[in-house]
């Protein structure tokens, strides 16, 4: 692989609280390790029209703290083209970019592959609060939106009893689980669904609350993921039907995206950041930046995205 002068960081699929401190670690990491740097703005399709900017130290200062990404993200089309991405690689050159930082999920991620086969070396930072990256055990931006869907559940409970209600509240999380499973367990819900797990509305929901019910509970929290067979809806008047408890639907949608990342995310962002620029720096590309027990790895991408990554069992089975 040619050395190393200039590398450039691009933010691609659904923005997530962290991305920004990812940005800031990168091009800190550059600069500290004596390479220039710049930021390709809108994702790929910011790299296929050549919308890149410089950065410095200067440019990453007071984001830290931010939500979303001020690289602006998007989708794109084109690049899923053979002929989108000959013209980004010709654009790469053109501004002079020897190597890509791309924070952003699975699809992002086959691009990133795409790249490195044509000569940009490339290295993906998991950055989706879906936390379905099956290589890595945690993505930025997943600590974040289990505490803003915890306190979105946590305002809601307080309507919910005073009302005397059920409330089924669908989180996000695509066909992941995870985000669901979490949040179930820290706002102490009824019952939790996720795709992972075959499920039966009357055993699974009707019967908890029900049980509840002879206790003297009065009110219930019911967290479903996104990405379940049956629409919440559909579930609401289920549980309605058979429990006779008047039940109302709260879809949390895109807030869980924004808002000032954790600590968690500021800190793991900084870290797969600056691991990211030190593989470049090394002459590796083709990589994808993970954590394995709290420890910074990395694998092929290839290696990373044949892997396959399960709903914890045990935490399961606490609820």
């Amino acid at each position: 692989m040619n050395q190393i002068n200039k590398i450039g960081v691009l933010t691609s699929g659904g923005d997530s609280p962290g991305m920004n401190a990812t940005i800031r670690s990168v091009v800190r990491a550059a600069i500290g390790f004596g390479l220039k740097v710049v930021g390709v703005r809108r994702g790929y399709n910011g790299l296929i029209h050549g919308d890149v900017i410089e950065l410095n130290a200067l440019s990453v200062s007071d984001i830290i703290q931010k939500g979303g990404t001020f690289l602006y993200t998007a989708r794109c089309k084109e690049f899923m083209e053979e002929a989108g991405r000959e013209k980004a690689v010709e654009k790469a050159h053109e501004f002079g970019i020897d190597g890509l930082v791309v924070i952003g999920g699975d699809g992002s991620f086959c691009g990133a592959e795409k790249l490195s086969e044509l000569g940009i070396p490339t290295i993906g930072i998991p950055g989706t609060i879906d936390n379905d990256i099956a290589c890595t055990e945690y993505s930025i931006g997943f600590d974040t939106a289990c505490n803003i869907g915890m306190e979105a559940v946590d305002r809601l409970r307080d309507t919910t009893q005073s009302h005397e209600k059920c409330s089924l509240v669908e989180v996000m999380g695509r066909r992941a689980g995870y985000l669901a499973l979490n949040i179930g367990i820290a706002t102490g819900a009824t019952a939790i669904l996720v795709p992972e797990k075959a499920y039966d509305v009357k055993k699974d929901i009707c019967n908890k609350i029900l049980a509840a019910q002879k206790q003297g509970k009065t009110n219930h929290i019911i967290i479903v993921a996104e990405g379940c067979k049956d629409h919440v809806g559909e579930i609401a008047k289920q549980v309605e039907a058979q429990t006779g408890i008047d039940t109302r639907i709260t879809i949390l949608g895109h807030i869980q995206r924004g808002g000032t990342p954790t600590v968690l995310d500021r800190v793991n962002a900084t870290r797969m950041g600056y691991h990211a620029v030190e593989l470049l720096h090394n002459g590796m590309g083709n990589r994808l930046v993970a954590i394995k027990q709290d420890l910074v790895v990395d694998y092929s991408i290839e290696e990373g995205m044949a892997m396959q990554k399960s709903i914890n069992e045990k935490l399961y089975e606490i609820n």
